[in-house]
């Protein structure tokens, strides 16, 4: 493997996932023995310490019993009947001169002349031999004449059984290091299978496989909960790009017509033999053309920030009842024209936080839907009114109504239903409605059936909304 990969492996979340776990396994393994080899050192230890202190009172009572040869007796006694291990005993004079030396044959190698070169001060001491590689601890006793009992006993069979537990855990070593790399890349495989998954779907995505969705294990873990947002949002991006193709398709379609009107007025204009009116009528209706594309493309932008959160609301009360009068107002000549009676539902007095102008839009577009959609001699009702602290506001028409198949489809941008293709319009005005009433935190719907009118209903909150 070239220095290059072992550099990008080097850096990989695998890797530190290996490298950490098998650190924090090997060094807690490690903590562990240190602590169990502290814990038996300082047990054994003070098991002998206990013993030898036993036996300086037995000792001691001898002494005090029967002097140095009742001491002597007891000694030689335990040695015979090999009873445990046996013993240093020594008894010093008042100048630290040896009166009482019983020495197993075995410990002849220790320096006994450290003992007799001291102090007689009652504190223990450790004897090694000449080499240094055994020691011998020595614990000492007053008597009762003044002289000091000394009873010594050898570590070896103490630094045996630290050793063997030494070398029992650096046999184990080996297979606990091997075990916790194997470990640590076990399970940092496993944990990171969602994240390959993850990367494998992105890497998808981007040749062009919007269909593309990560597995989910439903394990109800962290990564289960990331991929079903990842396919969430994978689902939500791929209906925006299919409704972007279908309205850039639909705007390509309904932008032909009137540019080639546009263009048809012009060519009109500039053949030769025309009178100026004629190219004051042209140059007309080229404006009146490129008056509905800006406001096509005015609507769209509008559509598209109040979809994405950028469309800036200015806030301020607004009385509901009053705001329909002037909806109504306004279009009053037009429902006079078509023979379509406008009335309001009497409502008490109910205001809201709202862009006065953008909600005005927005019951200027359903009033101006349902009187379209109206014949003559039809009528359309507005209602306003408080529901569960929400501000409701209604639209209905006795107009043709709203097939099955064309409600779902009617919020779409530039939609337009069978009955709707024949009139006059853009087919952005109930896209616009949705979109203005969802940035201010509202919802709109639609209840209708064919030839049995429609009903519009905008609920928005009667607490100002957060301001986007």
């Amino acid at each position: 493997m070239s220095s290059k990969s072992l550099s990008r492996v080097r850096r990989t979340i695998t890797f530190r996932l290996i490298l950490w776990y098998s650190a924090f396994f090997i060094l807690g393994t490690a903590v562990l023995f240190v602590i169990a080899y502290v814990l038996l050192s300082s047990s054994v230890r003070q098991k002998d310490r206990e013993e030898v202190h036993e036996k300086l009172g037995e000792y001691a009572a001898q002494y005090r019993a029967g002097g140095l040869e009742a001491l002597g007796t007891e000694v030689t006694l335990e040695e015979r009947s090999a009873k445990g291990e046996a013993l240093f005993v020594r008894v010093a004079g008042p100048q630290n001169a040896t009166l009482f030396l019983n020495t197993p044959e075995r410990w002849r190698e220790f320096d006994l002349a450290q003992l007799e070169g001291g102090r007689i001060d009652g504190q223990p001491v450790l004897l090694r031999t000449r080499n240094g590689k055994k020691a011998l601890e020595v614990e000492a006793a007053p008597l009762a004449d003044g002289l000091l009992l000394q009873v010594g006993r050898s570590t070896e069979e103490t630094e045996d059984l630290l050793e063997s537990f030494r070398e029992i855990f650096t046999g184990i070593m080996v297979p606990v290091v091997v075990l916790g790399i194997a470990g640590g890349s076990f399970l940092a495989y496993r944990t990171l299978r969602p994240v390959r998954s993850l990367v494998q779907t992105v890497r998808s995505v981007s040749t062009g496989r919007m269909d593309a969705r990560v597995p989910v294990k439903h394990t109800g873990d962290e990564l289960d909960e990331l991929a079903l947002l990842f396919n969430a949002m994978l689902e939500k991006i791929e209906k925006l790009i299919e409704g972007m193709r279908g309205s850039l398709d639909t705007v390509a379609h309904d932008l032909r017509t009137p540019l080639t009107r546009l263009r048809g007025t012009a060519e009109v204009a500039l053949r030769p033999g025309q009178n100026p009116e004629a190219y004051r009528g042209a140059l007309a209706d080229c404006v009146e053309e490129a008056d509905e594309l800006l406001v096509m493309l005015n609507t769209l932008m509008d559509i598209s920030e109040a979809e994405t959160g950028a469309m800036k609301l200015t806030l301020e009360e607004v009385s509901v009842p009053r705001l329909l009068e002037d909806t109504v107002e306004l279009y009053a000549h037009v429902a006079e024209d078509k023979n379509v009676s406008l009335s309001i539902a009497p409502s008490e007095e109910l205001t809201l936080t709202a862009d006065r102008n953008r909600m005005r839009q927005v019951l200027a577009n359903l009033l101006d839907n349902a009187i379209k959609y109206t014949p003559e001699g039809g009528r359309v009702d507005l209602r306003a009114f408080r529901q569960d602290g929400q501000a409701v506001i209604t639209v209905s028409d006795s107009g043709a109504g709203v097939a099955p198949e064309d409600a779902p489809r009617i919020w779409e941008r530039l939609y337009r239903g069978d009955p709707g293709r024949s009139l006059r319009g853009l087919g952005l005005g109930l896209s616009l409605v949705r979109a203005v009433v969802r940035a201010h935190q509202g919802r709109v719907e639609v209840s209708s059936a064919p030839g049995g009118g429609s009903l519009f209903t905008v609920y928005l909150p009667a607490t100002p909304p957060q301001s986007r």
